[in-house]
């Protein structure tokens, strides 16, 4: 057994965690983007994990966070954070992402779950690279959110709901600006520089 390799691993799944529940307290919370993430905040009920492998080893954790999900009601919402490097690649990660859209159907889980995206280059589809807007759905790393379908539905009520928050993170993130947002970002990456794990 490689025991220095394990604790490395062990030690980039950390800074990848880390990193990614300091984007939901500094960017997602504190501009209250997603409103209902300060009530899974506190009390902890957001679980987090980091997956190193290729799109089959996404999946089957895919799969496991889901059975968590069925059996630990405490568990309000999973961030999956892809920590190999390929999917620092926008339409490599697209992919998969597409991949497990298909598989929560084929598990029959579509009904309870829905998956959100979030990623370093996310670009909304027909915006410029440098939109503001984008910054909305921008992390230091991929993510696969898994929601659950009946908390989307106690929160939102209406489409209304829905589209009152999608004006305001468009509004927040065009007053707050870019620079703003890359420095941030920039920042919570570099508070335990890593490097991403390779495939």
């Amino acid at each position: 057994m490689n025991l220095p390799s394990l604790n490395a691993q062990a030690d980039q799944n950390t800074h990848f965690i880390e990193a990614t529940m300091k984007w939901v307290d500094d960017i997602v919370i504190r501009h209250n983007f997603c409103p209902f993430a300060s009530y899974v905040r506190t009390p902890n009920q957001i679980h987090c994990s980091a997956i190193a492998g290729n799109t089959g080893d996404v999946l089957e954790a895919l799969y496991d966070e889901l059975s968590r999900l069925e059996k630990d009601d405490y568990i309000a919402t999973t961030l999956m954070v892809l920590s190999n490097s390929v999917f620092a690649d926008f339409d490599e990660y697209l992919d998969v992402l597409a991949i497990a859209e298909a598989m929560l159907n084929d598990w029959g889980f579509s009904s309870k779950y829905q998956l959100a995206s979030f990623h370093p280059h996310y670009m909304f589809e027909g915006s410029d690279t440098d939109a503001p807007e984008n910054f909305t759905n921008r992390s230091p790393y991929p993510i696969l959110h898994i929601i659950r379908e009946r908390d989307i539905s106690r929160f939102m009520k209406n489409e209304n709901d829905a589209e009152k928050i999608y004006t305001h993170n468009i509004a927040k993130a065009k007053e707050l600006g870019c620079p703003y947002f890359l420095e941030t970002l920039s920042k919570i990456k570099a508070d335990n520089t890593v490097k991403d794990c390779e495939k």
